[in-house]
């Protein structure tokens, strides 16, 4: 099975602080991977440093064979990598047609938007269809979500990053999340997603790499880990079993 990503020896510094300390980290292709980790652990600042909104002081990232590791943000999201970070960065003025005009780059209006792909996303998130004309500042918490995500797929990408997507999020919701997911997984689409609920991850992960201190920890099969309670329990300090 072929990488689409690679960290080698990551490390990154913001400002004075060394946060990342030599991530190494594959992400397999057409495959779900979970990073996992308790707070602090390092998680959003790796998923960061590959999108190049922080850079790495030591270390490489590849992306499909290429050494993206100083690259431009702009740079790597035209290479086909697309973020969403924890806190969603929809444009709350806009609607939520707007919104996904902007995110759609080969766009310039409406009718250049992918008509098949845009009715797949209605149908992963119908919220979408019902507020298209809504602000989306006055979608509630979970729509926003929906939102962020729906931008963020709006044209076929490489690698989504995707930062805790059901935090805060009601069970229904979440259930509507991991439902979506699946589908993009069945798509082949490639997803690096960082995410605090056990369940959801045990769920949607096909591999998981666990982050403490600014490292990965572990690395393997998602199975493996939902079936290894005191694994479980060394690594995250909790079991898994008991977020059913």
């Amino acid at each position: 099975m072929s990488n689409l990503l690679s960290l080698r020896g990551v490390h990154t510094h913001i400002g004075a602080y060394h946060i990342l300390h030599g991530v190494d980290l594959v992400v397999p292709a057409n495959q779900l991977t979970m990073l996992l980790g308790r707070n602090g652990a390092g998680k959003t600042t790796t998923l960061r440093t590959i999108m190049g909104l922080w850079h790495a002081s030591q270390g490489s990232v590849t992306l499909d064979g290429q050494d993206i590791t100083q690259k431009p943000t702009p740079e790597i999201a035209q290479s086909g990598v697309a973020y969403v970070p924890e806190s969603m960065g929809i444009f709350s003025d806009l609607s939520v047609r707007e919104n996904m005009l902007l995110a759609a780059r080969g766009a310039r209006k409406l009718d250049d938007i992918d008509t098949d792909r845009l009715e797949w996303i209605f149908g992963l998130f119908p919220a979408m269809k019902k507020f298209w004309l809504h602000p989306a500042g006055k979608l509630s918490g979970g729509q926003k979500q929906m939102l962020a995500v729906s931008r963020a797929i709006i044209e076929p990408r490489k690698l989504l990053l995707i930062d805790e997507p059901s935090k805060g999020l009601a069970p229904a919701i979440i259930q509507n999340m991991i439902e979506a997911f699946r589908q993009l997984k069945a798509a082949n689409t490639t997803i690096l997603l960082v995410e605090q609920n056990f369940n959801f991850a045990r769920q949607l992960g096909d591999s998981v790499a666990v982050m403490d201190d600014g490292r990965v920890v572990h690395s393997g099969s998602m199975a493996e880990l939902a079936a290894d309670e005191a694994l479980q329990a060394r690594l995250l300090g909790l079991s898994l079993g008991a977020h059913q």
